[in-house]
């Protein structure tokens, strides 16, 4: 059954068509993802679905008593209103704390977050996320999500393609994100030229029947060729002699790619790297860093010792506030480590993109900025001009020659990554270079780095982005220590899933938020009965939020030294048991270790927070 139907729809901005003649229809259940060019028409096709914009032309039908939650780039929220008020409305405690999905949201989207909090005090992304949190909490038969994923972490993006998968409504999405596509999409909608292309499954079958049409596409191009061809010898000369036509078959999805070689040669790009860098590149070396200074904020490295080699190309993973930016910052030498030091190669030649814009001339051409950085540049065995570079990064044509004052803030993004680029570096920092770019640009950007030689250091939450251009993973686990991912960022949701690893971040913990169960009793959260601490107490220099973050904090370690605690009396238990079998008492007994090891741990962590709080 369809749920809305679009009829010949057309609808422009300007002069400019972004929908024409479109017609297609939302299935009951059917979870679509939404690609295309940045400006192309993919948030248009969304508000005319969702009747939020009329079209010029054509008739969009709903399903009678259909219900749409819709949440567009820019939220609308009372700036009066607190987050308790936006997305739980006027639910009763006992509704709302009794409800198991209700409660996984609150944790998972706003967990960190004060209830009684305004919006007009909340940052863009915690606005963003209370928004999303109050569409999740209510029921819908169509959801529409315009960049869901903006300002959440890999762990959050990985819970909710979790909970929409697991939904029954119909889902409409426009995103950047491949991997979130892929998971929870199961039909692609591509907007390009004015239409709309349809495939079947998510992002990687989308870019394998693209692939396919392209091919016969041009297959019958070249055919039409031939024919033309034949035509223009036979008016010439008259009928030519008998010759075969080429043959050419559908080849299953497997063969467009079976004599493909890597995304990257590794091993020449590792030789080419190493002699660009030699042997160093940064040396790490009893490094202690806090992301608010010598002993101040939470820990990042706690007396480090590692080391960046030539040719690397590393993925850091960890929560929001975890340190991840404040570990590139010391990499590029604008923040100084609290005690330890950094040696850094002779021949290190670095470029940063942090999360702040560079500021550029707003007067110069887009062309002009970037030749004024360098004309040409050597990326492989291939050598690049700048426009031609600017023209893979999406500046096509007139674009170059915009003044940069009229660029917005993803086109800005674009062009400072390209100047870091142009200034041919041997090390990049990159952090969370993905933001504000299409799909397609990616896609360009990724291609670019493959052949791209030196040392690499990404911070992303695109998780797909973050595993095609990285080698390996290291995560800031909240210990002091970069911890190595063998198993990558399905590793790191395991071992935060697990409970095993800590956080920096306190503010956002890992259990569900301070909520009161059906009988009225406290669970997951802090004891709000003591908010204040008295004067003179070690607690007593906190503000009431941050000491609300540590006791959820607390109970958190709490809740996990209960689990560690019952574990270890069901294996003294089965070692009972297993009293004459000693192979089986060798295992139990290294379990039991393990277990013990981490009770140390965390015991050692609540014992310092409970100090902190005066407890």
């Amino acid at each position: 059954m369809n749920l809305v139907n679009l009829e010949s729809v057309s609808h422009a901005y300007g002069p400019k068509p972004l929908l024409t003649d479109v017609s297609l229809g939302v299935e009951a259940g059917e979870r679509i993802g939404v690609v295309g060019r940045n400006g192309g028409g993919k948030t248009t096709l969304l508000s005319v679905i969702a009747g939020a914009v009329r079209p010029d032309k054509g008739r969009v039908t709903h399903n009678r008593s259909l219900r749409v939650g819709f949440l567009s780039q820019h939220d609308a929220l009372d700036p009066s209103a607190t987050v308790r008020e936006i997305v739980l409305g006027g639910l009763a405690e006992h509704e709302w704390a009794g409800d198991q999905q209700v409660r996984e949201i609150l944790a998972n989207l706003v967990g960190d977050l004060d209830l009684g909090a305004r919006a007009a005090d909340l940052s863009g992304g915690e606005r963003r996320r209370t928004a999303l949190a109050q569409l999740l909490i209510d029921d819908h038969d169509l959801i529409m999500l315009d960049e869901p994923t903006n300002h959440l972490d890999i762990e959050a993006i990985a819970w909710l393609a979790g909970h929409l998968a697991g939904r029954k409504s119909a889902l409409v999405v426009v995103t950047h994100d491949r991997w979130f596509l892929d998971a929870v999409s199961t039909r692609t909608w591509e907007v390009v030229d004015g239409r709309v292309e349809r495939y079947e499954g998510g992002y990687a079958a989308y870019v394998l029947a693209k692939a396919e049409r392209a091919r016969i596409a041009q297959a019958a191009e070249e055919r039409r060729q031939n024919l033309m061809r034949k035509e223009i010898a036979w008016l010439r000369r008259g009928p030519p002699a008998r010759t075969s036509k080429p043959k050419f078959r559908i080849e299953a999805a497997q063969a467009l790619i079976a004599n493909e070689p890597p995304a990257r040669e590794t091993v020449e790009l590792m030789r080419f790297a190493a002699a660009r860098l030699g042997k160093t590149v940064y040396d790490l070396e009893d490094v202690t860093l806090h992301a608010g200074g010598p002993g101040n904020g939470p820990l990042v490295l706690g007396d480090l010792t590692w080391q960046f080699g030539p040719g690397d190309r590393i993925g850091l993973i960890g929560v929001n506030g975890s340190g991840k930016s404040s570990v590139l910052r010391l990499l590029a030498g604008t923040v100084t480590p609290d005690s330890g030091r950094v040696i850094r190669g002779k021949t290190v030649r670095l470029a940063h993109l942090s999360q702040e814009l560079a500021e550029v001339d707003p007067t110069r051409r887009v062309l002009e900025s970037v030749e004024e950085v360098r004309k040409y540049l050597q990326v492989g065995k291939r050598e690049w001009t700048a426009s031609q570079l600017l023209e893979r990064l999406g500046f096509r044509g007139e674009a170059q020659w915009k003044v940069i004052g009229d660029l917005s803030g993803g086109e800005r993004r674009r062009l400072q990554l390209l100047r870091l680029l142009m200034d041919d570096p041997n090390v990049l920092l990159l952090d969370e270079p993905t933001n504000d770019l299409d799909i397609e640009t990616l896609n360009e950007l990724e291609d670019l780095l493959d052949g791209w030689p030196g040392t690499l250091i990404l911070v992303s939450h695109d998780r797909y982005f973050l595993e095609r251009v990285t080698d390996r993973c290291v995560a800031l686990l909240g210990d002091g220590k970069l911890s190595l991912l063998p198993g990558g960022v399905d590793e790191y949701l395991e071992r935060r899933a697990a409970g095993t690893a800590v956080t920096a971040r306190l503010s956002t913990p890992a259990g569900p938020p301070s909520v009161p169960d059906v009988d009225g009793a406290v669970s997951g959260g802090a004891d709000h009965s003591r908010a204040t601490s008295a004067p003179g107490q070690p607690g007593a220099g906190l503000s009431a939020k941050e000491e609300r973050e540590l006791r959820k904090e607390l109970n958190r370690l709490e809740r996990q030294l209960d689990k560690l605690s019952d574990q270890e009396s069901r294996l003294h238990a089965a070692m009972a048991e297993a009293a004459s079998d000693y192979a089986k008492l060798g295992s139990l007994d290294a379990q039991l270790r393990e277990i013990s090891a981490q009770k140390d741990t965390i015991e050692a962590e609540w014992l310092e927070l409970a100090d902190r709080l005066g407890d």
